[in-house]
């Protein structure tokens, strides 16, 4: 790791090896089956993650990575007619899948969304109630991490929440987490995200927490939730 990242986020974390360009190529190519290919292993957690933010009636939300729009979909049932979701991703395959999904359950006028990278958000200070990622802090390079959390917490509002679901170093070594981590070094094409420390880079970025826990796919999953003061 390098000397310059917060001593909590070097441990034993690994690089990502594809490039931004690379990674929004492959998003989209498997926009169209993503949901085929993860939604039965990620659903539940996510869910987990959402609820615990618990969102209300009215406030302003911003999903980073949103992929093909199931949490936003509930993010704009939550937040109802005078609220608004926001939605940035880095693939416009899965941004037209998203929009898609919103329009069938007519909902697209809560929502707007946008194509770019999270370490720039394109939204003004202080603007949001609550920031919500799952399954997307960890596709970001380890000094990239901070940048993320840094713009997440510019965004939000005094008070405001983040909720990071991700899949996680915590815990005790097991052979789930040394065969991702061994897929990832090996075949980053396939496997391009890896196991990192939210609660810890959480706190790094000078949130509070309010809520941590780990739950189980076939890898250990981080679901945090935490506040900007």
């Amino acid at each position: 790791m390098h000397s310059n990242q917060p001593q909590s986020q070097q441990g034993s974390i690994l690089r990502v090896l594809q490039s931004k360009d690379e990674t929004r190529a492959y998003y989209d190519k498997i926009s169209a089956v993503y949901d085929l290919l993860a939604e039965h292993s990620e659903g539940p957690v996510r869910q987990a993650g959402l609820d615990k933010l618990a969102l209300a009636p009215g406030e302003c939300v911003l999903e980073i990575g949103f992929g093909t729009g199931h949490c936003l979909v509930q993010i704009a049932r939550a937040v109802g007619p005078k609220g608004k979701v926001f939605g940035i991703d880095l693939s416009e395959g899965m941004r037209a899948q998203a929009q898609n999904r919103l329009e069938k359950e007519h909902l697209i006028d809560r929502a707007e969304l946008s194509c770019g990278d999270a370490t720039h958000l394109p939204y003004p200070d202080s603007t949001m109630d609550a920031v919500f990622m799952s399954f997307t802090l960890e596709l970001f390079d380890t000094p990239e991490i901070p940048k993320v959390l840094a713009e997440s917490k510019r965004v939000l509002r005094t008070g405001g929440r983040i909720g990071v679901v991700a899949i996680t170093r915590e815990g005790k070594d097991s052979l789930a987490v040394e065969a991702y981590e061994w897929t990832h070094r090996h075949f980053p094409n396939l496997l391009d995200c890896r196991p990192i420390f939210v609660r810890r880079a959480l706190e790094d970025a000078g949130f509070s927490i309010t809520d941590a826990t780990i739950a189980h796919m076939w890898v250990p999953v981080e679901i945090v939730v935490a506040e900007k003061h």
